[in-house]
């Protein structure tokens, strides 16, 4: 389907038509009509696939409509992350270059300057605010944030941010907000927790659930099998000869990444760390030295698996098996992005053997195995457990995943 295809008003289709967005992606087809009609809407979707979309650009054409303050706030966008604020604020720009729209992005930092400006906005009524839990907390506890005017409530990645422990902040912001609002929500996945949530803010939702998609065909996928104490060799033997210019290694925890860098460190590796202890100053600071070239190797947890638009990663390494078989899309797709191509390689340990094979039943393929550098020794034997009842991640519900791939990468 084609946006023009979509009952959207002319000053959207010709901000999308500026930014060569012509077909939807499944999420936008579906979403966006039950979005314009004014239905509170759950929506199942992995990122990629088009979300930011779906739900900014109904919300701008009632925003343009419609009748709203000028001066409340009308709309509010929560994302678990400041990179992810980040960039919805760069879409929202794009998207309402034709429209008397405002919006501020409302995020954490230690710039007093920024505070101002994010205060400033807030309390004139910008039309669209685009946030992170915490950070509006912090305006709202200091009394000057009405939100009795809302009347669109958006969550975005709603699963990572209770990961990250925000249940509680979410709940908090939604008690300032009117009764009477349309409330979205956008998960990759659908646990328990997310049910709750549902249940408690949204009012008779319409639902949308797309599967998890496979990975991009041109993205190399190969593993190692291994002990623990030999994936540190295996990338020694990795980078001997040449390190890639971008690499992103993700493991699974903010002290395994510290360990790792410290470890790449003492190979005069040329690396930089990413994780939740560090301020975000630094934090901004080592993404800008990573895209600009002046740090080969990214170690991460999966803050940086969703969000981070960086379209030239040569080298994605999984050194622990991710948890799901969502995670493992979300890291691998760093790679192969803008037509390029890309390898990602997954380092295996006795431990997670059963792990891996469940991403390789939901990829429905063996994932081709790399022998050890002889140095290393001897590898153990890949024998995973294949007893284990259902899948985890985005097959959980037992349904096949959809075949192919959105046209469009928003």
């Amino acid at each position: 389907m084609k946006f023009y295809d979509l009952p959207l008003n002319d000053n959207v289709l010709d901000a999308l038509d500026a930014m060569h967005f012509e077909d939807c992606t499944p999420i936008q087809e579906q979403a966006i009509p039950l979005i314009l009609e004014g239905r509170d809407l759950i929506g199942v979707a992995q990122t990629g696939t088009g979300k930011t979309a779906a739900y900014l650009l109904p919300v701008l054409n009632k925003l343009s409509e419609e009748e709203h303050p000028e001066d409340a706030i009308n709309c509010i966008v929560m994302a678990p992350t400041r990179e992810l604020a980040q960039q919805i604020d760069q879409q929202m720009e794009g998207f309402s270059y034709f429209l008397p729209v405002s919006s501020v992005a409302v995020y954490g930092g230690n710039d007093g300057i920024l505070f101002e400006q994010q205060k400033k906005g807030l309390t004139l009524g910008a039309d669209v605010v685009i946030a992170t839990p915490g950070r509006l907390i912090a305006h709202l506890n200091l009394g000057y944030v009405d939100l009795s005017r809302v009347s669109y409530f958006i969550l975005d990645e709603a699963d990572r941010m209770l990961d990250m422990g925000f249940y509680d902040d979410i709940m908090q912001i939604a008690k300032h907000l009117p009764a009477h609002r349309q409330t979205i929500m956008f998960s990759a996945t659908m646990p328990a927790k997310i049910q709750q949530l549902a249940q408690n803010i949204l009012n008779d939702p319409a639902e949308i659930k797309l599967a998890v998609s496979k990975p991009a065909e041109k993205i190399l996928q190969a593993a190692y099998i291994c002990y623990e104490n030999q994936k540190l060799g295996i990338i020694r033997s990795l980078f001997q000869e040449q390190v890639p210019e971008r690499v992103i290694i993700f493991a699974s925890s903010k002290i395994k990444v510290k360990e790792v860098t410290r470890a790449l460190k003492q190979m005069k590796l040329n690396v930089g760390e990413m994780h939740s202890d560090l301020e975000q100053a630094q934090r901004d600071e080592v993404m800008h030295a990573f895209k600009v070239g002046h740090i080969n190797v990214l170690v991460a947890t999966d803050i940086v698996a969703r969000g981070i638009d960086i379209d030239d990663i040569r080298l994605v390494i999984n050194f622990d098996v991710p948890h799901d078989n969502e995670d493992y899309v979300h890291r691998i797709g760093r790679t192969a992005r803008a037509g390029c191509d890309g390898v990602a390689l997954t380092f295996v340990s006795e431990k997670e053997q059963t792990q891996f094979y469940t991403i390789e039943k939901f990829l429905e393929k063996d994932i081709y195995k790399i022998a050890l550098p002889p140095e290393l020794g001897a590898a153990p034997e890949y024998k995973p457990r294949k007893d284990r009842g259902g899948n985890h991640g985005g097959n959980r519900n037992g349904r096949k995943p959809r075949k192919g791939k959105p046209k469009r990468n928003r």
